[in-house]
C-alpha cells in the first residue's frame, strides 16, 4: 500500500491511500508541528508485526472505520500516541517510554502489545528518518512511503 502525505497550507495535511486493489481513500491531516499522526502509525506499523490503522486499512477497511474495540488496534493506536508526544517533548529514556505507553493502556481497560527497546530503536530510527524527509517536502509537494 502505497501512502502520499502532502503538505498543505492552513489547519491540514493530506494523505491519499492507494490500496494493492487499485481503490485510493484521501484524508485530511490536523497539522501537529511534527510529521503528521498517520506517519507515525507508518514507523510503528512496519517495525511491528502487529495490526494497527493502516494495516487494517491496506487489509480493506475504509478509513474512517470502527475497529469494535480490537485489543491489538487499541495498543498500537496507544504506541503511536507515545511515540508522538515523545517527538513532541523529546526522548525519553526506553524503560519511561515502556512505562507510559503500559500506563496509557491499562487506563483505556486494555492490554499493552508487547514491545522490546530494539523495537523502540527502530521505530526511533524510522521516525528520524520520516522527518527528515517531512522536512525536505515543500508546500503543495508530497512524500510517498510504502507499508
Amino acid at each position: 500500500m502505497d501512502l502520499t502525505f502532502v503538505k498543505r497550507g492552513g489547519k491540514y495535511d493530506e494523505l491519499t491511500i492507494s490500496r494493492a486493489d487499485g481503490t485510493t481513500e484521501t484524508i485530511a491531516c490536523p497539522k501537529q508541528g511534527i510529521i503528521p499522526h498517520d506517519m507515525i502509525h507508518v514507523a510503528v506499523e512496519s517495525v511491528l508485526a502487529h495490526r494497527g490503522f493502516l494495516t487494517l486499512v491496506a487489509e480493506g477497511q475504509a478509513v474512517d472505520f470502527d475497529t469494535g474495540g480490537a485489543q491489538e488496534d487499541h495498543a498500537v493506536e496507544r504506541l503511536v500516541e507515545v511515540f508522538q508526544a515523545e517527538m513532541w517533548g523529546g526522548r525519553v529514556p526506553v524503560a519511561d517510554l515502556i512505562a507510559t505507553y503500559e500506563h496509557a493502556c491499562a487506563a483505556r481497560g486494555h492490554d499493552a502489545a508487547s514491545i522490546s527497546a530494539e523495537d523502540i530503536a527502530a521505530i526511533r530510527t524510522r521516525l528520524d528518518e520520516l522527518t527528515g524527509q517531512w522536512a525536505d517536502v515543500p508546500m503543495n509537494g508530497g512524500l510517498t512511503v510504502t507499508l
